[in-house]
């Protein structure tokens, strides 16, 4: 293959900022060119050791770059507007966005989970990066749903404020601090809130309506009963939750450790009598989703309770993509 070209759309936000970590710590070489609003356009970052200067993203740039790879995190509005441009431009768009994730000609991905599913970016050659609070949760499921298969997931989140962009990081930064929300409906600091993104008719927020479609389509379950809640938190970085899930089959817990532990992206951290369960302060800057509080359900045949960590930025929306862009450069590399 030729040197990769890849360019980064929404490089100077938070997820784009980690784009940029995660592709030096995994040294993805390739000519990149970084894009952002015209607010932003003109910044200097030094990525991958030498200064790269932001452009001004515009209706051009997609014909005048020919990336290969695009990384998008700039929004749904953008995502719409530019990822067709930059499709007709013969560069695959990996998008972290909603916009993309229940369009049925494109793949939503957790490499881990449906690495299957990648070659069907040839659609409209956009593959979907998935809700950051689905990504950890599927980790989690997908060696159950494989080996016990799923009846029933419950899920109740507790999403750290970055995951509402620097305005919900800021929130809980200045209410440390006394000052009141700008991002948020209420004061984070010292609360919770049971309100992510925007009231839907049948009563759930998007968030939680969202966790339930991508967690059908991520694991080909399209009926299967799913339920969530979710909670914004007084944390900075880290989502947090509580799973219940009930099995298609008996089990011994033994064999429920098993499957966790050899599954790929998922650490088990669970000896609770020595104070060892998942934390969202130690799995910050980490990319692995971990797992603990493991055991059985006993309101229920074939149930069991888990508890699911993992950084939000990280996992849940830059190192995901990074991983997808790898994938897909593997898939590639193996065709030609």
């Amino acid at each position: 293959m030729q040197r990769l070209k890849i360019a980064i759309v929404g490089a100077t936000g938070m997820v784009g900022r980690a784009f940029l970590k995660v592709l030096e710590e995994r040294v993805l070489d390739a000519d990149y060119t970084l894009f952002s609003s015209a607010r932003s356009a003109g910044t200097e970052i030094i990525f991958m050791g030498k200064p790269h200067v932001v452009q001004e993203l515009t209706e051009q740039s997609p014909a005048e770059t020919r990336a290969d790879i695009a990384l998008f995190s700039a929004g749904g509005g953008n995502s719409a507007r530019y990822a067709p441009l930059f499709s007709a431009a013969g560069t695959v768009v990996i998008d972290n966005s909603s916009q993309w994730r229940m369009d049925k000609d494109v793949p939503l991905i957790v490499p881990e989970v449906n690495a299957d599913a990648l070659p069907d970016y040839q659609k409209k050659n956009i593959i979907a990066n998935p809700n950051c609070s689905t990504i950890q949760a599927v980790v989690a499921l997908k060696p159950l749903a494989d080996r016990f298969g799923l009846k029933r997931v419950v899920y109740s989140t507790y999403q750290a404020v970055s995951g509402a962009g620097l305005g919900g990081y800021m929130d809980l930064e200045n209410g440390l601090k006394g000052l009141p929300p700008q991002k948020f409906q209420y004061p984070i600091a010292g609360n919770c809130i049971p309100h992510i993104d925007v009231l839907l008719d049948n009563g759930y927020f998007k968030e939680e309506q969202k966790m339930i479609d991508e967690t059908r389509k991520i694991l080909s379950l399209p009926d299967l009963p799913v339920t969530a809640t979710c909670v914004r938190v007084p944390v900075f970085h880290g989502h947090s939750e509580s799973i219940n899930i009930e099995l298609n089959t008996p089990f011994e817990m033994d064999e429920i450790f098993d499957a966790l532990r050899n599954a790929p992206g998922l650490v088990v951290q669970d000896d609770p009598k020595n104070n060892l369960y998942p934390l969202a302060i130690t799995a910050a800057d980490t990319d692995p989703v971990y797992v603990g509080r493991i055991r059985r359900d006993f309101s229920v045949a074939n149930g069991i309770n888990l508890w699911c960590v993992s950084d939000n930025i990280r996992k849940g929306a830059a190192t995901n993509a990074v991983q997808i862009a790898q994938a897909l450069i593997k898939y590639w590399e193996e065709r030609t």
